[in-house]
């Protein structure tokens, strides 16, 4: 007995350093993109270039970096791009004075259009490229996947309501539903080393989506955005965002998956 818990408690240990480098690798965009804002929180007004400015430097230093030393891949640079682009569209709408939905408290001088700085839109791309990286590092396979063409539907739809929302009904709640139908049977299968294991897909989704939440709360914490419930000082965000995020990256990842499964049916087919 102490002889086979020696070699199951190595084994534990192996398979959890090796899994937590990995993740880290994965989490690499967007950890340093945190770290940025928070280093930034008490940016001298004064200084010859703007926090968001400066922010938008190093978020597009951070990017080129990861592509130059091979973090990230040519598809999922595409990835990421397309989900920059739509996200980019969706800050433009609902920072609107019309909408309103947040603000940056300062704009940035150089680097913006109307009124939404670029920096914004590496804070979602940031979500494509964990998901990204994390595919491809752990090595993720899939049993009782859905239908693409389904989850491509439900991503659509998703991105939509985002905007319609504030014109016809709200169907955030119906979508989050199909989206559970959809993948309630799906089991995410990953490598840790020596070894694989095995998850609900829609477990692994919701914890992602928590840890997006949660570094949107430390976001706001440094005054890089700010909802109108924290002009006057910063409070907890909503928990309404979580399910928010929870779209956000259904629609990543359902971009990502489209990429990955076309590559892996291109291998099988050469």
């Amino acid at each position: 007995m102490k002889t086979i818990v020696s070699r199951e408690v190595p084994d534990l240990l192996h398979e959890l350093l090796w899994f937590s480098h990995r993740q880290f690798i994965a989490c690499l965009f967007g950890l340093l993109l945190l770290a940025g804002l928070l280093l930034t929180k008490s940016w001298n007004a004064a200084a010859p270039l703007s926090r968001q400015d400066f922010l938008f430097l190093y978020a597009l230093g951070l990017q080129i970096a990861l592509i130059a030393f091979r973090f990230e891949h040519r598809e999922e640079v595409y990835v990421i791009c397309a989900f920059h682009l739509l996200a980019t569209l969706m800050e433009w709408f609902k920072t609107s004075p019309a909408i309103g939905s947040w603000q940056y408290p300062a704009e940035g001088v150089i680097f913006r259009v109307y009124q939404v700085p670029l920096f914004a839109g590496f804070l979602y791309s940031s979500v494509g490229s964990y998901i990204a990286r994390a595919w491809r590092l752990l090595d993720f396979r899939f049993t009782a996947y859905p239908p693409i063409w389904m989850t491509a539907v439900l991503a659509g739809l998703a991105y939509l309501n985002f905007f319609t929302h504030h014109f016809v009904a709200d169907i955030r709640w119906p979508l989050i539903l199909i989206s559970i139908v959809l993948f309630v049977r799906c089991r995410l299968t990953f490598r840790t080393g020596r070894r694989d294991r095995s998850m609900p897909l829609l477990a692994g989704l919701f914890v992602v989506a928590f840890l997006i939440w949660m570094a949107e709360n430390a976001g706001t914490y440094a005054r890089a955005w700010v909802y109108p419930d924290q002009v006057e000082g910063w409070k907890l965000v909503s928990i309404q965002k979580f399910w928010a995020w929870y779209l956000l990256m259904i629609l990543s990842f359902v971009l990502v998956s489209i990429v990955n499964f076309r590559k892996a049916a291109a291998g099988r087919a050469a």
